[in-house]
């Protein structure tokens, strides 16, 4: 029977068997609350816990809590009152830790009880002016630190996050108090600072900001007084406790004890760097939820009232919050939620809004795949047709999508496909065979059919895209190796053959790494140079290595040492890799792959790999292949990863050494302990103990100590491997922003003699926009009535054209790539920024490169505005 009341709390105000198939929410409660009243003297404590653990882990069903909680209070007000008085302690809690997922929970919980009577509505009043105040004072010069706006908004957005559960409530109960709430929060809106998402806007525009449009916090503030004005009705929100209100009003209603907010961070110093790194830091621990990706045209999509919309957004957001290790669940609780209108279109947006956002989504992109694969199974007649619009409306919006989101599109599409056996209608789009091979629709399509041969093969994509034979050409080369060496009548008597044969059979004999190096030193170097010989070892390696990851795995692990030895220098490093591109042309993947291993072997350094991108034949590829970007893009994460394991590792020795502390001072005091009692034997003072428990008692001393002079030496170790891995990543970051600037100062077209920059969008039209608007320039995301009114599919009205020039498209992809790596890395970046400021960012540096790299750290002008 106690398995039977958590299933109903779990289940309740779902269409389910264990309520019989019956939707009718006043049928849920009694019947639950039937059960937990028949249990309540057994299991009281056990369905206390799980009430609550339910109200924050399935949010969008705080309503249906709410009300059985009122219904057990009218019998048992101790409860409720422990229910009341835990939420307090753990809201409280929550606020001192700055646990964001479970303050805005909690307030809605509350605001839930109070719909249901268990809590006082002035209560509700209190903690609202509580966070309104604290709010307040953080934006204040003088008692507060502005840097910290985040976390006021975050509170503001809280209040203004429950209104639609509790707002009708208060309204009807304390109109006057809940007025006063109303204008702090308009006095809030006018004093806190506009802002921009520059940086994190999925869709890239150049009309500038724009004074109208509203940030997220304006937006949802105008959304919460449409529906004041409409009288507080709210369709997405149940309320369960209508039908009850008879009932729960004769209980008592309880009080909540005044909670207190952290005090601000305060700011002692007037450097822009510092407290840009403040601002960093906020938007680090108070991110913003949710950016709205508006894929649909208001015509398609599920029409509601703007409050409605927030509330099921919230409610989606909750569900992949909480069930992020259940995908199944993760399903289930989506397609169910307790609304009475449909939101499939809403759904799809939501998603793709959390996969695409910037900097970072909250879960791995897997997870997100894996939702809409499920969710297309679990809804067959609504959702996949909604995701094939939303994949749609995406790609006719590519050329303006920031190049991050470009590169996840690509690969969520690729994984989406290889679920469904790679059915697309690819015929609709065949016309991008026609469009210059720099066009992102074309550069699409042919990095999606790339990154299907990678989930697949190469037969198999090409049956696939037989409907579009004019797409063939953007397939990958057949993947396979490209062997310089490879023995045949007419080249086999060459030098590089007859060494490589020889390679192969000292491979074959089971010939050690330092009697190949001398075989390298005594017989190929003296008579053919280096150079030749890391040509014919590197090659020969990589075919021997080339039947799969594992054998070239272990390739390197066996003979890594020749290459290490014939690569001493960065120069030797930019020729194997080199080689490696060379051996491996027809296959991108495999040349990540065997790069990033070298790396990992140390065989090849980071700064080795960036030079080695930046090369003239690599700059040719920026904007029309990804392939010498994911090379960069997995050397720079690896070493940071590097940096993120030494850290780890290094708080886990701390860890240990300060219990093998504890461990020798306690052996040590054992020991002297059993020394010191003594007994006189013949006259003379000796030892009470048994000199065989002495000996173990001594050795174990013995080992304790030598554990933790172990442990210390291994921290010391760590910390100088820790204290090289940030010189080194110093000098990536200064090295690869370097090559930003050099590769596009050559090529981006000059600022005119009056101040104006190119548009670059502008393509074969001189198309300019002034200079003094730049540090007002924002990317237009998307506004709240539909898709951005600047964009046009392929950058202009024809489907079949695409106007941008390569020069001016190379600089864009260049640029976006540039604000992309300053954004994903902002926080190690921002540790370094006075020595780019000095080194890197100096001179006539031209305003493009400058706004693309300080806003993807949302950087902040002297004169206090965003670039």
């Amino acid at each position: 029977m106690s398995a039977g009341w958590r299933t109903l709390l779990l289940r309740i105000g779902d269409r389910c068997p264990e309520y019989g198939g019956s939707a009718d929410h006043k049928e849920h409660i009694e019947t639950c609350y039937g059960v937990l009243s028949r249990e309540y003297e057994h299991s009281r404590d056990a369905i206390f816990e799980f009430l609550l653990q339910c109200a924050e882990q399935l949010p969008h069903k705080i309503p249906f809590f709410g009300v059985l909680i009122g219904l057990m209070n009218l019998e048992n007000e101790d409860f409720a009152k422990d229910i009341v008085d835990t939420t307090q302690d753990k809201l409280q809690d929550a606020l001192h830790n700055e646990n964001r997922d479970r303050i805005r929970i909690l307030l809605r919980f509350l605001s839930g009880l109070m719909c249901s009577k268990v809590v006082v509505p002035n209560s509700i009043i209190e903690t609202f002016e509580t966070l309104l105040s604290s709010a307040a004072t953080i934006l204040d010069e003088e008692t507060g630190n502005p840097s910290w706006q985040p976390r006021a908004d975050f509170y503001v957005y809280c209040i203004l996050a429950s209104l639609p559960w509790g707002g009708p409530e208060l309204f009807e109960q304390v109109p006057d108090e809940f007025e006063r709430v109303l204008v702090g929060i308009q006095s809030y809106i006018s004093i806190r600072r506009h802002f921009d998402d520059i940086a994190f806007s999925v869709f890239e525009t150049d009309e500038g900001h724009s004074p109208n449009k509203k940030d997220f916090m304006e937006d949802l503030w105008e959304r919460i007084q449409i529906l004041s004005r409409s009288g507080w009705k709210v369709k997405s929100v149940p309320k369960p406790h209508l039908p009850f209100e008879a009932q729960l009003v004769a209980g008592k209603s309880h009080r909540l004890s005044p909670i207190s907010c952290p005090p601000p961070n305060l700011s002692e110093t007037s450097s822009e760097i510092l407290k840009g790194q403040e601002k960093h830091e906020a938007d680090l621990k108070y991110p913003q939820r949710l950016r709205r990706l508006h894929i649909f045209p208001t015509n398609q999509a599920e029409n509601m009232q703007p409050v409605d919309r927030f509330v099921v957004e919230e409610c989606i957001l909750d569900v992949l919050l909480f069930f992020n290790g259940c995908r199944k669940e993760c399903a289930f609780y989506l397609v169910s939620l307790p609304v009475s209108f449909r939101y499939e279109y809403l759904m799809a947006e939501t998603i793709f809004s959390q996969l695409l956002l910037l900097p970072n989504p909250p879960f791995r992109p897997i997870y997100y795949t894996l939702v809409i694969i499920d969710l297309c199974k679990a809804l067959p007649g609504a959702f996949p047709s909604v995701v094939v619009g939303a994949v749609h409306a995406l790609f006719d919006r590519i050329s303006n999508m920031d190049m991050e989101c470009r590169t996840r599109l690509i690969l969520w599409f690729a994984h989406h496909l290889s679920n469904f056996q790679f059915i697309w209608p690819w015929q609709e789009w065949s016309y991008v065979k026609d469009l210059p091979k720099w066009a992102p629709q074309r550069v699409f399509v042919q990095e999606v059919l790339e990154r299907e041969v990678r989930l697949s093969y190469f037969e198999k994509i090409k049956q696939s895209i037989e409907d579009a034979a004019e797409l063939e050409e953007l397939l990958p080369p057949k993947a396979g190796p490209n062997f310089k060496f490879l023995s045949d009548e007419s080249t086999e008597n060459t030098d590089g053959h007859k060494l490589s044969k020889e390679l192969v059979g000292m491979v074959r004999g089971k010939k050690n790494s330092r009697d190949i190096i001398l075989w390298v030193e005594e017989h190929v170097i003296p008579t053919n140079g280096a150079e030749f010989a890391l040509d014919v070892v590197s090659q020969t390696l990589l075919d021997i290595g080339s039947k799969s990851f594992t054998h070239l795995i272990t390739v390197l692990e066996r003979y890594g040492q020749i290459i290490s030895k014939l690569c001493p220098n960065e120069e030797m490093q930019l020729l194997l890799m080199d080689e490696v591109s060379a051996y491996w042309k027809n296959s991108t993947q495999m040349t990540a792959i065997a790069i990033d291993r070298m790396m990992g072997y140390r065989l090849i350094s980071n700064l080795a790999i960036v030079k080695w991108v930046f090369s003239p034949a690599n700059v040719e590829q920026f904007h029309v292949s990804d392939r010498p970007w994911e090379i960069l893009r997995n050397a720079v994460s690896k070493t940071y990863n590097r940096i993120s394991d030494l850290r780890k590792e290094i708080q886990s020795l701390k860890k240990g050494l300060q219990v093998a502390k504890e461990v020798s001072a306690k052996a040590i005091k054992e020991l002297e302990e059993a020394k010191s009692v003594l007994e006189i034997v013949e006259g003379q003072p000796a030892p009470a103990e048994r000199p065989g428990r002495l000996r173990r008692l001594q050795a174990y001393a013995d080992k304790a100590k030598k554990e933790e002079v172990t442990t210390e030496e291994s921290l010391e170790a760590k910390g100088a491997l820790l204290a090289r891995a940030l010189e080194e990543s110093k000098e990536l970051l200064k090295l690869l922003f370097k090559r930003f600037v050099d590769v596009l100062s050559e090529r981006l077209p000059a600022v005119s003699a009056d101040g104006e920059i190119p548009n670059l969008r502008a393509g074969y039209q001189n198309v300019n926009f002034a200079a003094r608007d730049l540090e007002t320039a924002t990317m237009e995301i998307d506004n709240e009535n539909g898709a951005d009114k600047n964009s046009e599919p392929n950058g202009q009205n024809t489907k079949n054209d695409y106007n941008v020039g390569e020069l001016e498209q190379w600089c864009l992809c260049t640029l976006g790539y540039l604000k992309s790596f300053s954004r994903q890395y902002a926080t190690e970046i921002w540790s370094h920024i006075a020595m780019l400021d000095e080194e890197v960012f100096v001179g006539d540096i031209h305003p493009l490169i400058r706004k693309a790299a300080f806003s993807g750290l949302c950087r902040f002008t002297n004169e206090g505005s965003q670039l």
